[in-house]
């Protein structure tokens, strides 16, 4: 080859690494250009084509080879990821719903799912109607000619409500609906849901698969490959993409996922369990109580319960007291999302939140993370007496 100028060397290297070397980790592809070998390639690419590549935006090695995982873990075929897991809301919206369709929302639905579904309301024509999350085979009565599709969430990210996803699933596809799961607070490891009927899972691999709270992802999974060429359609339509370094750092996570996620499920109930005796509370809200709405269908259909449970407060204690039981709360951490080896705790005004919501207690929310839980329970205890 002919002797390059220092400028030219910069950019064009004839080293390549030598074939042979192996490792435990993912290798990062960072790209937005991607290299065709031939004009013939380039012109042959076809953008939903997801065994070739075509540019840095719709997927490299690296992100390939975190959906093919995430689908496995998931029981699904095909995955795609978001930059969170609100983007991966929107994508199945934008994917399955257009002007004129009809989506059933469950009241207790993640709140910014709420604020997405009302504003394709206002803004989208697409009517968005909340159903009880306890509603089961009666959602049948709920849908009309125009609903496309049924969003499900197991449980509720804060009333911790656990739904009968089957019922629902049975009571739509028998009106050739589609039935789409928040199946977060699971991570796909407590709830199998292509199994219990559901058609789309939607994941925030914020929480458990990055596990650090320090990654925004989020992820679509399906098994059926029509499905599955929508959901395409609308990621390459909406300009979707993730960074490879977070990418990396789900990967690097997911080894050790099953086994933070039962650590942080025996935490929680060891916690939940002295939460429950004690005089200031009058529900414990965790799947795995009885007294937690739907804790009989956990039972069925579900094989964990994860980190993450709410308490009500007795009526007689006031916001400001609740808000002063948060704050004097050392361990626990005031912050929303969970998931992480930190522990936090987040009141809620319910009465704002959801128009059903009867109970007059105040409601706290907790991420159970993988501290010691009787440093945990004597951190409550000294918040409690505060009261």
């Amino acid at each position: 080859m002919t002797k390059k100028s220092p400028q030219t060397s910069l950019i064009h290297s004839e080293y390549s690494a030598p074939a042979g070397f192996g490792a435990f980790t993912v290798p990062i592809h960072h790209a937005s250009t991607v290299l065709f070998k031939d004009v013939a390639s380039m012109r042959a690419r076809n953008w939903l084509d997801k065994s070739a590549y075509n540019y840095g935006l719709h997927g490299t090695p690296t992100t390939f080879t975190l959906e093919a995982r995430l689908a496995q873990i998931e029981g699904g075929e095909y995955c795609r990821l978001a930059p969170s897991g609100l983007a991966a809301i929107t994508l199945v919206d934008f994917a399955f719903l257009k002007s004129g369709d009809d989506v059933l929302v469950p009241d207790n639905v993640y709140g910014s799912n709420r604020v997405l579904s009302d504003w394709l309301s206002t803004n989208f024509g697409i009517t968005s109607r909340y159903y009880d999350p306890m509603i089961g085979a009666g959602i049948a009565d709920l849908i009309q000619a125009n609903t496309k599709l049924i969003w499900t969430e197991a449980p509720g990210s804060v009333s911790m409500e656990i739904p009968d996803i089957p019922a629902i699933c049975a009571a739509a596809h028998a009106r050739g609906v589609l039935v789409a799961l928040d199946n977060t607070w699971s991570a796909g490891l407590a709830f199998r849901a292509f199994d219990h009927g559901v058609d789309i899972v939607m994941q925030a691999l914020t929480k458990y698969q990055s596990g650090g709270s320090d990654v925004l992802m989020g992820a679509v999974i399906t098994r059926d490959p029509a499905l599955a060429k929508l959901v395409e359609t609308a990621f390459n339509n909406l300009g979707l993409g993730v960074g490879m370094d977070d990418v990396y750092l789900v990967l690097r996570s997911l080894p050790t996922m099953k086994l933070r996620f039962e650590a942080h499920d025996a935490s929680a109930r060891i916690v939940a369990s002295w939460f429950k005796n004690r005089p200031e509370i009058t529900r414990m809200l965790h799947p795995a109580f009885s007294d937690c709405p739907g804790h009989e269908i956990w039972k069925r259909d579900f094989t964990g319960a994860a980190g993450l449970f709410s308490v009500l407060f007795d009526k007689r204690y006031s916001e400001e007291q609740t808000d002063r039981f948060v704050d004097s709360l050392k361990l626990f951490k005031i912050g929303f999302s969970w998931g992480g080896s930190n522990s936090l705790a987040v009141p809620y005004r319910m009465q704002n939140m959801r128009k059903d919501w009867k109970d007059q207690g105040i409601l706290v929310r907790f991420n159970i993370g993988l501290e010691d839980t009787q440093d945990l329970i004597a951190d409550i205890e000294q918040a409690l007496s505060r009261l």
